[in-house]
């Protein structure tokens, strides 16, 4: 009895984060095809545009490491003082002008009093 590809599920999540997830902009582009509807070449365009750099930019990990220790967005590896975790998708979500479930969740146990 056979146990499956041990490789299935790391290819599946490198074709779903595509563009290298979040060591580029590719989770970013993701949650705009998933949040909006958007076909990949405008997501790719309005994530650029939001981030204030070219369609091309956003594929380039180092680019983009810069750019999300500077907009603090989050990053692969933990760097002191930069966002992780809930903060990277607070700001994230004011960013792309987005809502994400689990920002939205925060919002209401803050809201709350919890």
């Amino acid at each position: 009895m056979g146990v499956g590809d041990p490789f299935g599920m790391a290819v599946s999540h490198g074709i779903a984060s595509g563009m290298g997830g979040i060591r580029s902009a590719g989770d970013l582009v993701a949650r705009m095809q998933m949040s909006r509807g958007m076909k990949i070449d405008d997501a790719k365009k309005y994530v650029a545009a939001r981030l204030g750099i070219s369609v091309i930019d956003i594929s380039d990990p180092v680019v983009m490491s810069e750019i999300r220790e500077d907009m603090d967005l989050g990053r692969v590896n933990c760097v002191p003082g930069v966002a992780k975790g809930i903060d990277a998708k607070f700001r994230i979500a004011k960013l792309l002008d987005i809502e994400i479930n689990s920002v939205n969740i925060f919002k209401k146990r803050i809201s709350a009093g919890f």
